[in-house]
Protein backbone atom coordinates (compact mmCIF):
# COMPACT_ATOMS: atom_id res chain seq x y z
CA UNK A 1 0.00 0.00 0.00
CA UNK A 2 0.96 3.44 -1.08
CA UNK A 3 -0.78 6.69 -0.98
CA UNK A 4 -3.16 7.38 -3.69
CA UNK A 5 -1.22 5.83 -6.79
CA UNK A 6 0.81 2.07 -6.67
CA UNK A 7 1.43 -0.33 -9.54
CA UNK A 8 -2.07 -0.44 -10.76
CA UNK A 9 -1.84 3.34 -11.43
CA UNK A 10 -3.02 3.94 -15.30
CA UNK A 11 -2.47 7.10 -16.40
CA UNK A 12 -4.03 9.18 -19.23
CA UNK A 13 -2.05 12.61 -19.95
CA UNK A 14 -4.13 15.39 -21.30
CA UNK A 15 -2.39 17.48 -23.57
CA UNK A 16 0.10 15.00 -24.50
CA UNK A 17 0.79 16.26 -28.01
CA UNK A 18 2.75 19.52 -26.54
CA UNK A 19 5.96 19.76 -25.75
CA UNK A 20 5.80 19.47 -21.84
CA UNK A 21 3.30 16.59 -22.27
CA UNK A 22 5.24 14.48 -24.73
CA UNK A 23 8.58 14.85 -22.11
CA UNK A 24 6.43 13.91 -19.09
CA UNK A 25 5.12 11.29 -20.33
CA UNK A 26 8.50 9.53 -21.62
CA UNK A 27 9.61 10.08 -18.11
CA UNK A 28 6.84 8.81 -16.04
CA UNK A 29 6.99 5.58 -18.48
CA UNK A 30 10.33 5.43 -17.39
CA UNK A 31 9.65 5.70 -14.02
CA UNK A 32 7.53 2.66 -14.74
CA UNK A 33 4.36 4.42 -14.37
CA UNK A 34 1.79 2.80 -16.95
CA UNK A 35 0.79 5.77 -19.18
CA UNK A 36 -2.05 3.94 -21.21
CA UNK A 37 -3.56 7.23 -23.17
CA UNK A 38 -3.04 10.43 -23.72
CA UNK A 39 -5.93 13.12 -24.90
CA UNK A 40 -5.77 15.80 -27.73
CA UNK A 41 -8.52 16.87 -29.51
CA UNK A 42 -8.12 15.76 -33.22
CA UNK A 43 -5.37 14.01 -32.69
CA UNK A 44 -6.79 11.19 -32.39
CA UNK A 45 -5.15 8.02 -34.28
CA UNK A 46 -1.98 9.27 -33.46
CA UNK A 47 0.68 8.14 -30.77
CA UNK A 48 3.18 10.00 -28.59
CA UNK A 49 6.06 7.93 -26.87
CA UNK A 50 4.14 4.48 -27.99
CA UNK A 51 0.72 5.79 -25.93
CA UNK A 52 -2.43 5.90 -27.90
CA UNK A 53 -3.93 9.52 -28.52
CA UNK A 54 -7.50 9.92 -28.42
CA UNK A 55 -9.67 13.09 -29.23
CA UNK A 56 -12.13 12.85 -24.94
CA UNK A 57 -10.55 11.53 -22.05
CA UNK A 58 -13.93 9.31 -21.83
CA UNK A 59 -12.94 7.59 -25.25
CA UNK A 60 -9.62 7.37 -23.42
CA UNK A 61 -10.89 5.63 -20.77
CA UNK A 62 -12.83 3.52 -22.90
CA UNK A 63 -9.68 1.87 -24.88
CA UNK A 64 -7.41 1.81 -21.95
CA UNK A 65 -9.10 1.16 -18.31
CA UNK A 66 -7.39 4.55 -17.53
CA UNK A 67 -7.86 5.35 -13.36
CA UNK A 68 -6.01 8.49 -12.71
CA UNK A 69 -4.71 11.41 -15.07
CA UNK A 70 -2.10 14.34 -15.41
CA UNK A 71 -3.03 17.60 -16.78
CA UNK A 72 -0.87 19.78 -18.81
CA UNK A 73 -3.79 21.66 -20.88
CA UNK A 74 -3.10 25.62 -20.90
CA UNK A 75 -4.68 27.80 -18.13
CA UNK A 76 -7.62 28.84 -20.25
CA UNK A 77 -8.87 25.41 -20.90
CA UNK A 78 -7.26 23.59 -18.01
CA UNK A 79 -11.29 24.30 -16.01
CA UNK A 80 -12.82 22.07 -18.66
CA UNK A 81 -10.07 20.01 -18.97
CA UNK A 82 -10.36 18.94 -15.18
CA UNK A 83 -14.21 18.45 -15.64
CA UNK A 84 -13.76 16.41 -18.47
CA UNK A 85 -11.65 14.25 -16.65
CA UNK A 86 -14.38 13.92 -13.34
CA UNK A 87 -17.09 13.03 -15.43
CA UNK A 88 -15.26 10.44 -17.40
CA UNK A 89 -15.14 8.68 -13.95
CA UNK A 90 -11.67 9.07 -13.37
CA UNK A 91 -11.15 10.11 -9.32
CA UNK A 92 -7.21 11.26 -9.08
CA UNK A 93 -6.16 14.32 -11.16
CA UNK A 94 -2.99 15.91 -11.26
CA UNK A 95 -2.90 19.52 -12.26
CA UNK A 96 1.23 20.44 -13.73
CA UNK A 97 -0.71 23.90 -15.19
CA UNK A 98 0.12 27.06 -13.81
CA UNK A 99 -1.73 30.17 -13.89
CA UNK A 100 -5.07 28.93 -13.57
CA UNK A 101 -7.81 31.51 -12.47
CA UNK A 102 -8.90 31.82 -9.16
CA UNK A 103 -12.82 31.23 -10.05
CA UNK A 104 -11.91 28.37 -12.09
CA UNK A 105 -10.14 26.73 -9.74
CA UNK A 106 -13.25 27.47 -7.15
CA UNK A 107 -14.98 26.13 -9.74
CA UNK A 108 -12.70 22.79 -10.57
CA UNK A 109 -12.43 22.16 -6.65
CA UNK A 110 -16.06 21.75 -5.45
CA UNK A 111 -17.18 20.17 -8.70
CA UNK A 112 -14.31 17.17 -7.94
CA UNK A 113 -15.45 16.82 -4.49
CA UNK A 114 -19.01 16.44 -5.14
CA UNK A 115 -18.43 13.85 -7.63
CA UNK A 116 -15.99 11.57 -4.91
CA UNK A 117 -13.04 12.95 -7.19
CA UNK A 118 -9.43 14.24 -5.63
CA UNK A 119 -6.82 17.10 -7.41
CA UNK A 120 -3.14 17.17 -6.71
CA UNK A 121 -2.25 20.73 -7.78
CA UNK A 122 -2.87 23.04 -9.55
CA UNK A 123 0.72 24.35 -10.19
CA UNK A 124 2.53 21.29 -8.40
CA UNK A 125 5.12 18.77 -9.32
CA UNK A 126 2.92 15.61 -8.65
CA UNK A 127 2.69 12.36 -6.93
CA UNK A 128 5.33 9.85 -7.17
CA UNK A 129 5.96 5.96 -4.95
CA UNK A 130 9.08 4.96 -5.95
CA UNK A 131 9.15 1.65 -7.50
CA UNK A 132 5.29 2.04 -8.30
CA UNK A 133 4.05 5.13 -10.04
CA UNK A 134 4.35 8.63 -10.49
CA UNK A 135 2.01 11.18 -12.19
CA UNK A 136 3.50 14.58 -12.91
CA UNK A 137 7.10 16.53 -13.10
CA UNK A 138 9.32 15.50 -10.07
CA UNK A 139 12.90 14.29 -11.50
CA UNK A 140 13.25 10.86 -11.45
CA UNK A 141 16.83 10.22 -10.38
CA UNK A 142 16.10 12.14 -6.78
CA UNK A 143 14.31 8.91 -5.53
CA UNK A 144 14.66 5.56 -4.71
CA UNK A 145 12.01 3.06 -2.48
CA UNK A 146 12.27 3.44 0.93
CA UNK A 147 9.32 4.82 3.91
CA UNK A 148 9.82 8.18 4.34
CA UNK A 149 6.81 10.16 3.09
CA UNK A 150 6.63 13.60 1.80
CA UNK A 151 4.74 16.53 2.03
CA UNK A 152 5.38 19.73 -0.04
CA UNK A 153 3.62 23.09 -0.89
CA UNK A 154 7.02 23.69 -2.74
CA UNK A 155 8.19 22.43 -5.77
CA UNK A 156 11.94 22.68 -6.24
CA UNK A 157 12.34 21.86 -2.66
CA UNK A 158 10.75 19.04 -2.62
CA UNK A 159 13.05 18.16 -5.21
CA UNK A 160 16.42 19.03 -3.21
CA UNK A 161 14.72 17.56 -0.16
CA UNK A 162 13.29 14.09 -1.49
CA UNK A 163 17.06 13.91 -2.93
CA UNK A 164 19.07 14.60 0.40
CA UNK A 165 17.20 11.45 1.91
CA UNK A 166 18.57 9.56 -0.74
CA UNK A 167 21.98 10.78 -0.24
CA UNK A 168 21.83 9.74 3.55
CA UNK A 169 20.45 6.28 2.61
CA UNK A 170 17.09 6.34 3.12
CA UNK A 171 14.24 6.41 0.38
CA UNK A 172 10.65 7.55 -0.08
CA UNK A 173 7.28 5.44 0.62
CA UNK A 174 5.19 8.39 -1.39
CA UNK A 175 6.25 12.20 -1.87
CA UNK A 176 3.35 14.71 -2.72
CA UNK A 177 3.98 17.87 -4.26
CA UNK A 178 0.87 19.62 -3.38
CA UNK A 179 1.16 23.43 -5.27
CA UNK A 180 1.85 26.89 -4.02
CA UNK A 181 -1.73 28.44 -5.48
CA UNK A 182 -4.17 29.86 -2.67
CA UNK A 183 -6.65 27.08 -4.09
CA UNK A 184 -5.41 23.63 -4.30
CA UNK A 185 -7.12 20.62 -4.47
CA UNK A 186 -5.57 18.83 -1.66
CA UNK A 187 -4.06 20.32 1.44
CA UNK A 188 -1.53 19.00 4.37
CA UNK A 189 -4.89 18.61 6.23
CA UNK A 190 -6.14 16.21 3.61
CA UNK A 191 -2.90 14.16 2.73
CA UNK A 192 -2.10 13.80 6.76
CA UNK A 193 -4.43 11.31 7.29
CA UNK A 194 -3.36 8.76 4.32
CA UNK A 195 -0.07 8.98 5.34
CA UNK A 196 -1.27 8.20 8.79
CA UNK A 197 -2.74 5.28 7.51
CA UNK A 198 0.24 4.45 5.02
CA UNK A 199 1.97 1.04 6.64
CA UNK A 200 4.44 1.82 4.67
CA UNK A 201 5.87 5.32 5.71
CA UNK A 202 7.31 5.56 8.99
CA UNK A 203 8.74 8.85 9.23
CA UNK A 204 7.01 12.23 7.13
CA UNK A 205 9.05 15.16 6.31
CA UNK A 206 6.46 18.37 5.44
CA UNK A 207 7.94 21.09 3.49
CA UNK A 208 5.59 24.54 4.11
CA UNK A 209 6.23 28.11 3.39
CA UNK A 210 4.92 31.35 4.18
CA UNK A 211 1.13 32.84 3.44
CA UNK A 212 -2.09 31.08 4.38
CA UNK A 213 -2.60 28.57 7.37
CA UNK A 214 -2.36 25.56 5.87
CA UNK A 215 0.71 24.45 7.46
CA UNK A 216 -1.12 25.82 10.96
CA UNK A 217 -3.91 23.34 10.08
CA UNK A 218 -1.43 20.94 9.66
CA UNK A 219 0.18 21.30 12.76
CA UNK A 220 -3.69 20.70 14.64
CA UNK A 221 -4.15 17.41 12.84
CA UNK A 222 -0.74 16.31 13.53
CA UNK A 223 -1.07 17.50 17.47
CA UNK A 224 -4.39 15.54 17.69
CA UNK A 225 -4.42 12.20 15.02
CA UNK A 226 -0.86 11.73 13.67
CA UNK A 227 1.42 9.38 15.62
CA UNK A 228 4.30 8.96 13.50
CA UNK A 229 7.78 11.41 13.70
CA UNK A 230 7.29 14.93 11.69
CA UNK A 231 10.40 17.16 10.55
CA UNK A 232 9.08 20.05 9.26
CA UNK A 233 10.64 23.11 6.85
CA UNK A 234 9.13 26.30 6.47
CA UNK A 235 10.57 28.58 3.39
CA UNK A 236 10.35 32.19 4.16
CA UNK A 237 12.04 32.94 6.75
CA UNK A 238 14.13 35.66 6.23
CA UNK A 239 11.29 36.99 3.89
CA UNK A 240 10.49 40.94 5.63
CA UNK A 241 6.91 41.69 6.59
CA UNK A 242 4.44 42.03 4.42
CA UNK A 243 6.53 40.48 1.46
CA UNK A 244 5.28 38.22 -0.93
CA UNK A 245 6.71 35.31 -2.08
CA UNK A 246 6.50 33.78 -5.58
CA UNK A 247 3.67 31.57 -5.17
CA UNK A 248 0.17 32.96 -5.09
CA UNK A 249 -0.60 31.46 -2.38
CA UNK A 250 2.93 33.02 0.04
CA UNK A 251 1.09 35.90 1.30
CA UNK A 252 1.09 36.89 4.53
CA UNK A 253 -2.25 38.96 6.19
CA UNK A 254 -3.05 40.51 9.58
CA UNK A 255 -0.16 38.81 11.46
CA UNK A 256 -1.43 35.03 10.23
CA UNK A 257 0.96 32.94 7.58
CA UNK A 258 4.25 34.31 9.01
CA UNK A 259 7.09 31.71 9.54
CA UNK A 260 7.00 32.54 13.21
CA UNK A 261 3.49 31.57 13.52
CA UNK A 262 3.46 27.87 11.50
CA UNK A 263 7.22 27.28 13.28
CA UNK A 264 5.52 27.39 16.63
CA UNK A 265 2.67 25.49 15.82
CA UNK A 266 4.28 22.74 14.14
CA UNK A 267 6.80 22.57 17.39
CA UNK A 268 3.78 22.89 19.87
CA UNK A 269 2.50 19.70 18.34
CA UNK A 270 5.56 17.73 18.65
CA UNK A 271 7.28 18.39 15.10
CA UNK A 272 11.37 18.67 14.58
CA UNK A 273 11.25 21.98 12.67
CA UNK A 274 14.34 22.29 10.18
CA UNK A 275 16.20 26.45 10.22
CA UNK A 276 17.77 25.35 6.77
CA UNK A 277 16.43 22.41 3.84
CA UNK A 278 20.07 21.21 4.39
CA UNK A 279 19.20 19.88 7.60
CA UNK A 280 16.42 17.60 6.81
CA UNK A 281 17.93 14.53 5.61
CA UNK A 282 20.26 14.38 9.03
CA UNK A 283 16.77 14.68 11.06
CA UNK A 284 14.74 12.26 9.31
CA UNK A 285 17.97 9.67 9.68
CA UNK A 286 18.03 10.32 13.29
CA UNK A 287 14.22 9.59 13.76
CA UNK A 288 15.03 6.40 12.22
CA UNK A 289 17.65 5.36 13.88
CA UNK A 290 15.44 5.90 16.64
CA UNK A 291 12.45 4.21 15.56
CA UNK A 292 15.18 1.08 14.79
CA UNK A 293 16.15 1.35 18.05
CA UNK A 294 12.59 0.77 20.16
Amino acid sequence: MTVLVDADTRVVVQGITGHQGTVHTRQMKLFGTQVVAGVTPGKAGSEVEGVPVFDSVKDAVAASRANAACIFVPAPYARDALLETVDAGIRLAVIVTEHIPFHDMLVMYHYAREKGARIIGPNCPGIAAPGKAKVGIIPNVVFRPGRVGVISRSGTLTYEIVNGIKEVGLGQSTCIGLGGDPVVGTSFVDALPLFQADPETDVLVMVGEIGGTAEEDGAEFIGQHFTKPVVAYIAGRSAPPGKRMGHAGAIISRGKGTAETKVAALEAAGATVARFPYEIPALVADLVKQQARR
